[in-house]
């Protein structure tokens, strides 16, 4: 029992850190929470409800799950666990599953395509639900494999910031779990036992880069303990005149002093 105690409080804490730091949440919100079925949506949609009880302001939250029709999704799980919990909901039914696999090239994985259609339909969604924010469930480690994945793979500094806006500028998406460690939420999850949705689109995909970083983030921190806390906080500790890019900072302009008079 202490256990479960701890890594909660823990997850309590971490979250209300990135709420507070980022400023997330204001009086009078309507926060569309996106609920995959996974562990790390199940610990989102929790952390929520807690500050929703305990915080001095009153916001709205609503679970959205985006029924994507994969074989053998399990319909009745959401809308049953959500029933119980007394919490708002609706689910959208939408045929991604179809369009990405007719898309995709064979051997290619359906992440990126996948991602920009539930992207898409959720802010959609956002909109005729009167939900002026969304929030999603990425975590620490997902924060710090995308940083890894840009500057090995794409030659760029970038990662999920915990807080951005859509294209539009309509809609502010959060990561509140954006402080919080995978391995918390994975035990919290045992702890709590969610019932747990697998994605049969892209989990079975094992070649995917993103797990060959994570794979090597688990390495660097078995032998250099701490090393992603290090890491995360490289992140927030950014100089740009110590970087190269020059329409972030003006290497143009800068000169010495002039000493001609000196001499």
């Amino acid at each position: 029992m202490e256990n479960k105690k701890s890594v909660l409080k823990k997850l309590h804490r971490e979250a209300g850190e990135a709420i507070e730091q980022y400023s997330m949440i204001e009086g009078g919100d309507n926060i569309m929470v996106c609920l995959s079925g996974g562990k790390d949506s199940y610990t989102l949609l929790h952390m929520l409800l807690h500050f929703q009880k305990v915080a001095p302001i009153q916001f709205e939250l609503i679970a959205v799950n985006l029924d994507q029709k994969q074989p053998g999704f399990p319909e009745e799980v959401l809308p049953t666990y959500l029933s119980k919990l007394k919490v708002p909901y609706k689910i959208i039914e939408k045929n991604t599953y179809k369009v990405v696999m007719d898309k995709t090239p064979e051997g290619k994985t359906t992440c990126s395509l996948c991602s920009r259609l539930r992207r898409g339909t959720l802010y959609e969604a956002a909109k005729d639900l009167g939900c002026n924010k969304i929030a999603l469930g990425h975590h620490r480690d997902d924060i710090l494999e995308t940083f890894l994945l840009n500057f090995f793979f794409s030659g760029k500094l970038e990662t999920m910031p915990p807080k951005f806006l859509n294209d539009a500028k309509d809609l502010e998406i959060l990561r509140p779990l954006s402080l919080c460690k995978e391995s918390d939420i994975q035990q919290y999850t045992n702890q709590m036992n969610f019932p747990i949705i697998p994605c049969n689109l892209c989990g079975s995909q094992e070649n995917l880069q993103r797990k060959k970083v994570k794979q090597m983030i688990v390495d660097w921190e078995t032998e250099f303990p701490d090393r992603s806390s290090i890491m995360m906080n490289a992140l927030s500790n950014v100089f740009p005149s110590h970087l190269l890019d020059k329409n972030l900072y003006n290497f143009k302009e800068l000169k010495g002093k002039d000493l001609s008079s000196l001499v």
